[in-house]
């Protein structure tokens, strides 16, 4: 530093009393400059403990609330979903203090129940409320890195592309990783031969659910070398696995049969599959052929129901986007006023329960409903429609007739 009024600060202009002078003399700036840049980055670049959450943190029970304007039904996973997320961000709340010396854990979650119980709904809902950016992968795609298929570490490419390359953003999203019992391995015990599809992938996984730095290939597929890979760390990423788990409702229920006495075995004889699912521990798990390290990297467990026909009907009529709201308010832009008569909705839910896939058969069924009435909306003139029972009954033959020529 001189005292040198000869000299003029490079960046005011003005010539002050004191200067710092760069090591080849080039260049000076004086301490009113140096000051004033030292403002700046404080108020643009808060320091790490006063870096915040870029998502509203609602309250457990806010986030329940949120949660039942959209989906149906499933009381306790969405009170379990909710408490797991409202942790999950206040953690990294904490993390972020310099004050604290405590490292919380990461607590993924585990959402077992059949298909069309609501598994990505869940997931795909909580990330729209908490204005995240959300990724969907299907476990079954994946393989062993230098398997043909794609590598774990590719889940993590949707999410980036849906926050639009923003690796800060993403790296507070949510994934859901579906089908996830697929990769169980193909046995309890140690495989001789390479499961490349089952166990690999799940050894594969759980780098990324614990938090690592992760590199993806900004095009998808395999990494290579040369190539200018995206690095990401999911150490603050929610990932949410979901599967069917068909079959597990039976090794529960061996539990109780070589187990279980007087009050267990009376137990597992009167519930139903679905209700012994609730029953499920760790070793359960296992047996179905979930490695325990991945097991511990999922925490929270959520066992979701078969809906009900009550709630199927209500899947139908109540939630702000259901399928009959989302049909009304088109055929509404083409001035057609859209009803559905009682017996037609029952009519509905019957079929729903005979094709056995949950909420996602309503949907398949008022598509195939409404196909010619808004192919022909827009020139027909028309300013009612009222579907009634006849109608649903032939939507049910023709798709009863898809199914047998499949067959």
């Amino acid at each position: 530093m001189k005292d040198d009024t000869t000299k003029i600060c490079s960046y005011c202009g003005e010539k002050k009393p004191h200067y710092v002078i760069s090591k080849d003399e080039a260049g000076v700036i004086c301490i009113d400059c140096i000051e004033r840049f030292h403002t700046i980055i404080h108020e643009s670049m808060p320091f790490p403990g006063e870096q915040s959450v870029e998502t509203p943190l609602y309250t457990p029970k806010e986030l329940k609330a949120k949660l039942d304007e959209y989906i149906i039904g499933q009381d306790e996973v969405k009170k379990s979903l909710s408490v797991a997320v409202y942790n999950h961000y206040r953690r990294i709340e904490a993390n972020f203090d310099p004050k604290n010396d405590i490292e919380i854990d990461k607590s993924n979650v585990l959402l077992i129940g059949p298909t069309g119980s609501g598994k990505t709904l869940m997931a795909s809902t909580l990330a729209k409320i908490l204005n995240l950016p959300f990724a969907i992968a299907d476990a079954t795609t994946l393989t062993e890195t230098g398997y043909v298929g794609d590598d774990v570490e590719n889940i993590l490419l949707k999410l980036i592309q849906n926050a639009q390359y923003d690796v800060k953003k993403a790296e507070r999203g949510i994934v859901f990783i579906d089908e996830i019992d697929k990769i169980s391995r193909k046995s309890e015990s140690t495989s001789i031969t390479r499961d490349v599809s089952g166990e690999g992938v799940q050894q594969a996984l759980l780098k990324i659910l614990e938090g690592t730095d992760a590199t993806v290939p900004p095009q998808g597929g395999r990494k290579h070398p040369q190539s200018n890979n995206i690095k990401i760390n999911t150490k603050n990423i929610l990932f949410i696995c979901g599967g069917a788990f068909v079959g597990l409702s039976d090794i529960i229920k061996n539990r109780f049969n070589t187990n279980g006495v007087g009050f267990n075995s009376s137990l597992q004889k009167k519930e139903s599959p679905q209700e012994t699912l609730k029953h499920c521990n760790t070793d359960d798990l296992i047996k179905y052929g979930l490695i325990p390290e991945l097991i511990g990297r999922l925490p929270v467990v959520s066992i979701l129901s078969e809906l009900s026909d009550e709630e199927l009907k209500d899947v139908l009529l109540k939630p702000r986007n259901s399928i009959l709201k989302q049909y009304t308010y088109l055929l509404g832009l083409e001035g057609v006023k859209l009803s559905f008569s009682k017996e037609a909705v029952d009519e509905i839910i019957k079929l729903t329960r005979a094709m056995k896939t949950g909420a996602r058969g309503l949907r398949a069924i008022i598509e195939k409903t409404m196909l010619d009435i808004m192919f022909n909306a827009p020139e027909a003139n028309m300013k009612s429609v009222t579907i009634g029972k006849k109608e649903i009954i032939e939507v049910s033959k023709q798709m009863v007739s898809l199914e047998e020529n499949i067959a």
